[in-house]
């Protein structure tokens, strides 16, 4: 045979050889396979009746755990472990972490927190706060170890926990649980609670746990609480009660928005942290390094039932089975601006102050001279009219430039008059524009004079508007009939309800309106006069505005009325005192000299105004000469 034909015949018998143990491999694969799927099966028929344990629970792997199928009960010790196995029976005991500000329950089942207590803080029926009340929370820690070929999935809420002192050094403040998962090997969670803090250290650490966990990037952290109504106004309680969230490095913080039902979001991106946020006080769950995105959703309870939400999160943390400790925190406690902000992250955003053009309003000049009172004085209804003044004296330039501006047009009604019988005619409108604005760059009156210092003001009104339901210090304040500055005071309470106005009456709000009626009536007069058609917005301003606001503000915190109500009574005073001030003869006098003088330098508001009236002009008289052709 020549040297082709040998190795031909070689490679057929390599061929042939290989077929048959590649074959007989697969067989015994086969056999393999079959008897796993006949001891899973076995394996089910004997666990199916037993409390708490399902087939799913024990994957494919169970025949490899060397489980006897005619005990039930080995089968699950063998497969879980002795650890686990153990861990998913026993009696729930309640631990507590107390320091001068809050009382925190915790639950050896699962390791969670399942009750706070503020104790400084109220509800409106008298009892302490509670942010969590009992049997409404849950914190479950999801993760993989190998048993088999398969992954099992751990649930940390379903075990018991053993609470332990070992290794612990962080003070008498501080509690730890232990879940033991195989020979040596534990999960553990440690608590701590310092002396004046409202923030929980929370460490989670998995020892000796390298050889036995899956290879998983993250782990899954399932968080849920019900917010129990704390305050007296569902509504307004619930207007601030959402879930918010912050991106790392992020300036801002998101939120899921205000609802009467239900929402949710899945957040594709890190997080730094997630808020159960209520008007008032905040739950919150912290990262040290960041959450890699999480599904938030809350249930809105009805009126009545004594619960305002029911927030859930799921949420996704980076893992490395290499790494063994993980850092969180928890803060439980009240949305107060100072308090947060010295943890920094960006907590302090949970109070509402109001977007960025009217942020730094509160966070420089409302805040400061609020808590600056209130260092000395311990009325907040009297911290509220020194904030008052405060905030008109340092608007009272603005204020007496409205008032001049508009007694200028006042004092050129005759003037105006002149003009409109000047030209008459409807197409001679424009001409009469052009009049009109003469005599106001020639006596030196800007039509926009009165309401430039108006817009001025706007941001500081929008702060008040934000601040004030949003501030937990006038939480539970009296003051005179109302028992809280914080909700509606209450001077009657109606058996119905009106809608969009609620069951009560509220006076704050009512005197509020009022003094809107009767500063809107003396401003109308004295407009009117210089400018006939403000006359059409009579109605408008003298009786819709104050039923809208009496309407709005019912339900809204007294301590805002009231300080709309002393704002208003205020500006009226200095209405009057200006009146006082200035001599309109004088002034008069002294516009009529500035007309005599050579013109200004036209404004670019003048100029871009004329322009704008040339160039209606023209286009009028444009059309009026296709008119006459048509004709």
């Amino acid at each position: 045979m020549d040297k082709n034909t040998v190795t031909g015949l070689l490679l057929i018998l390599v061929i042939f050889f290989g077929f048959t143990w590649y074959n007989s491999k697969q067989a015994a694969e086969y056999q393999r396979e079959k008897a796993i799927r006949d001891s899973i099966a076995l394996a089910q028929e004997r666990i199916a009746d037993v409390p708490g344990l399902t087939p799913e629970s024990f994957g494919e792997g169970i025949a490899e755990a060397g489980t006897d199928p005619g005990s039930a009960d080995s089968l699950r010790m063998n497969f879980l472990g002795q650890g686990l196995y153990n861990a998913q029976h026993g009696q729930e005991t309640e631990y507590t972490l107390e320091n001068d500000l809050i009382r925190i329950t915790l639950s050896n089942k699962g390791a969670m927190v399942t009750g706070v207590t503020l104790k400084e803080y109220d509800r409106y029926d008298g009892d302490p706060v509670s942010l969590i009340a009992p049997g409404t929370a849950g914190f479950d820690l999801n993760f993989f170890i190998l048993r088999g070929f398969n992954n099992f999935q751990v649930s940390t809420a379903d075990y018991y926990f053993t609470e332990t002192s070992e290794g612990v050094q962080s003070g008498g403040n501080t509690i730890a649980f232990r879940l033991p998962v195989d020979d040596g090997s534990y999960v553990e969670y440690i608590y701590t609670l310092r002396d004046g803090e409202y923030m929980v250290d929370f460490n989670v650490r998995f020892m000796n746990m390298r050889e036995i966990l899956a290879e998983q990037y993250d782990v899954l952290v399932n968080w849920h609480s019900v917010a129990p109504q704390n305050e007296k106004g569902f509504d307004n309680e619930n207007m601030y009660s959402y879930i918010a969230y912050r991106y790392p490095g992020d300036k801002s913080v998101e939120d899921l928005g205000q609802s009467k039902s239900t929402k949710e979001k899945n957040i594709n991106s890190r997080l730094q942290w997630i808020a159960f946020k209520q008007q008032f006080f905040s739950s919150i769950f912290i990262a040290d390094t960041h959450f890699e995105n999480a599904a938030v959703r809350y249930e809105t309870f009805v009126p009545g039932s004594g619960n305002l939400k029911k927030y859930t999160a799921s949420i996704a943390v980076p893992f490395n089975k290499l790494e063994s400790d993980y850092a969180f925190r928890f803060y439980y406690g009240p949305n107060k601006y100072t308090i947060l902000k010295q943890y920094d992250n960006q907590l302090e955003r949970l109070v509402p102050l109001g977007p960025k053009w009217v942020r730094w309003v509160n966070r420089w000049i409302v805040i400061p001279v609020f808590n600056f009172f209130g260092s000395y004085i311990s009325s907040y209804g009297l911290i509220i009219l020194l904030l008052t003044l405060f905030i008109k004296i340092l608007l009272l330039p603005f204020t007496y430039k409205s008032y001049l501006s508009q007694a200028k047009m006042r004092l050129l009604k005759p003037e105006i008059e002149e003009i409109n019988a000047r030209y008459p005619k409807q197409e001679d409108a424009m001409k009469k524009q052009q009049a009109v604005m003469e005599m106001y760059k020639k006596a030196g009156v800007s039509p926009m004079g009165g309401c430039l210092p108006m817009l001025l003001q706007l941001p500081i009104l929008f702060a008040l508007f934000r601040f004030f339901p949003s501030s937990i210090e006038l939480r539970g304040e009296p003051f005179l009939w109302a028992t809280d500055l914080s909700s509606y005071d209450s001077i009657l309470n109606l058996p119905f309800d009106i809608p969009f106005y609620g069951d009560h009456i509220s006076l704050f709000t009512l005197l509020m309106a009022f003094m809107m009626y009767l500063t809107s009536k003396i401003n109308l007069s004295q407009q009117a006069a210089a400018t006939p058609q403000m006359g059409g917005m009579k109605f408008m301003m003298l009786y819709m505005m104050p039923v809208m606001m009496m309407f709005w503000f019912n339900n809204y915190a007294s301590g805002l009325s009231y300080y709309y109500t002393l704002s208003t009574l205020i500006t009226l005073g200095q209405t009057y005192g200006f009146r006082y001030i200035v001599n309109d003869e004088k002034l008069h006098a002294r516009m009529k000299e500035n007309a005599k003088k050579a013109p200004k330098k036209k404004s670019k508001w003048q100029a871009r105004y004329e322009e704008m009236l040339k160039a209606q002009q023209q286009q009028a008289a444009q059309q009026q000469s296709k008119n006459k052709k048509k004709k």
